[in-house]
């Protein structure tokens, strides 16, 4: 966000999962939000630290060294816009940080008008669970950005009744919420050797009569856009509109540079139809 509204030349330092845009990549690095590095931060005397909410014993501390604070929260989508209009304030950068954010409002307006007529699959969102296994599954619960991305993108979370950011789903739950799309969304950081994607495939189709298991509609998403809350939230919903509605969105950036794009099945399992309808869904690293 300090990067996009311009105020990335005056960034002395960066998180530990910081690497957008590549400049981040040379500065000093300060911890993350369970293990801030006070002391270096302190030693590169910065005016402003932006941390994240709960991070309040931080908080003190810098207030103690008279350094100023900015700290933020990422709930809903729509506080990616609130935060950058509020970081452009505290950084001098109003006017570049309003144009930031209404292009992003506008990106998702965009979204919404192209998928509003097509149906609206029943989607299953996971954004963790344990290795070769359905155990320690976290799915999207009805309220926070990715739940938010999701609706936008054209689809209907399963667990949309469920009024919080992250469900523990078990196996039986998902059994009976019986999704059509089960979209598996992780940082690229994370993504799993090509080796291993089948084996992770397996996982799910141990549990065939799910739907999405059934009509070969797992598919594994690997792209910070999706999960991280920042400028690119656009890309990220579009990427994830691109895996529920294929075909209507062109590939666009690091997805049409991609030679190996497919869906979390292999190629030779796919009926042909399906393959390419899943082309483009996974950004793999």
């Amino acid at each position: 966000m300090l990067f996009a509204v311009g105020a990335g030349a005056r960034v002395v330092g960066v998180g530990s999962y910081d690497s957008f845009p590549p400049e981040v990549k040379k500065l000093p690095n300060v911890g993350a939000l369970l293990d801030p590095n006070v002391e270096l931060m302190l030693s590169l005397k910065p005016d402003l630290v932006v941390i994240y909410g709960s991070q309040a014993d931080l908080k003190q501390q810098l207030t103690r060294a008279g350094i100023g604070v900015f700290d933020y929260r990422h709930a809903g989508l729509a506080d990616v816009t609130t935060t950058i209009r509020a970081l452009g304030e505290r950084t001098g950068t109003s006017a570049r940080a309003e144009e930031v954010a209404r292009e992003i409002e506008r990106g998702l307006d965009g979204i919404r008008l192209k998928v509003k007529d097509r149906p609206r699959p029943r989607t299953l969102l996971v954004f963790g669970r344990e290795r070769l296994a359905l155990r320690g599954l976290y799915a999207s619960g009805g309220i926070g950005f990715l739940n938010d991305m999701l609706e936008i993108a054209g689809g209907a979370n399963v667990f949309a009744d469920v009024k919080q950011q992250a469900v523990q789903a078990s196996t039986e739950q998902i059994l009976a919420r019986g999704p059509e799309v089960i979209l598996e969304a992780r940082a690229v950081n994370s993504a799993w050797p090509s080796g291993d994607r089948q084996a992770e495939l397996n996982v799910w189709n141990a549990v065939a009569s799910i739907p999405a298991v059934r009509n070969h509609r797992v598919l594994f998403l690997f792209d910070d856009r999706i999960v991280i809350p920042g400028p690119r939230v656009v890309e990220g919903t579009a990427a994830m509109a691109r895996a529920l509605h294929p075909g209507l969105f062109a590939a666009t950036g690091p997805e049409r540079a991609t030679t190996r794009e497919r869906s979390g099945g292999s190629r030779s399992e796919a009926p042909e139809g399906t393959r390419r309808q899943a082309a483009g869904a996974e950004r793999q690293q």
